[in-house]
């Protein structure tokens, strides 16, 4: 099985290393039935993230038809060279709009057999380029107006999955959003041997469109 977690250009590499650590650790408790690679939609590159110094290198390019795509949010603010003002996160995020990204995770959510995963702002990158529209998903609290208003079905839940959308929320979530990818693709031993190796115990119930509807008064 191949993961690969998507980079683009001011991504949070928070976002971005919880799951391929986490997702990294599971290959290599299963005896490598899980591979992870990091990749961007424009091949192999130096990909600069949105936390002054810090970059990572895609050694590939994004593929649609990997088994389980992993999509980080953005950090910010950064500095704006053009008007010497602030970009916040959102900008940060709308501008993967520009890029070859969107057309490629919509064929990877097109696939039957693709798992698409977003942490923190993921959701938001997905619900800008209009493939949230009427799906269930959670993404940083302070962007939940911001998810809404893409036509997506807003939770607050750490983690919502609908499908093969997975999604996080704010970004220590990428921990819990790559354990219950493991325990969704691998099995629940897996899972579970890699949350003793990190020592740390998924928070929440996974969010699903099943059951009875709960309100607490």
């Amino acid at each position: 099985m191949r993961a690969q977690v998507v980079l683009f250009d001011g991504f949070d590499p928070l976002d971005a290393v919880a799951p391929v650590e986490v997702l990294d650790a599971g290959g290599r408790a299963s005896g490598g039935a899980l591979t992870v690679e990091l990749a961007s939609a424009e091949g192999p590159r130096e990909v600069p993230s949105g936390t002054g110094g810090i970059a990572l290198r895609a050694t590939t390019a994004l593929d649609p038809e990997a088994d389980l795509l992993v999509l980080p949010g953005a950090s910010g603010p950064v500095d704006d060279p053009e008007d010497t003002g602030l970009v916040t996160v959102p900008v940060l995020l709308a501008r993967t709009l520009e890029t070859p990204l969107p057309a490629l995770l919509e064929r990877a959510l097109e696939r039957e057999g693709t798992v698409v995963a977003t942490v923190c702002g993921g959701s938001l990158v997905l619900g800008m380029a209009g493939l949230l529209v009427g799906r269930h998903a959670v993404t940083h609290h302070l962007g939940t107006d911001l998810l809404e208003a893409t036509g997506a079905v807003a939770h607050r839940a750490r983690v919502v999955e609908d499908g093969r959308l997975v999604s996080g929320g704010a970004v220590t979530s990428g921990l819990d959003v790559g354990l219950h990818l493991l325990e969704r693709l691998l099995g629940p031993q897996v899972a579970l041997a890699v949350e003793e190796l990190f020592a740390h115990e998924r928070r929440g119930t996974v969010w699903r469109a099943a059951g009875l509807p709960g309100a607490v008064a």
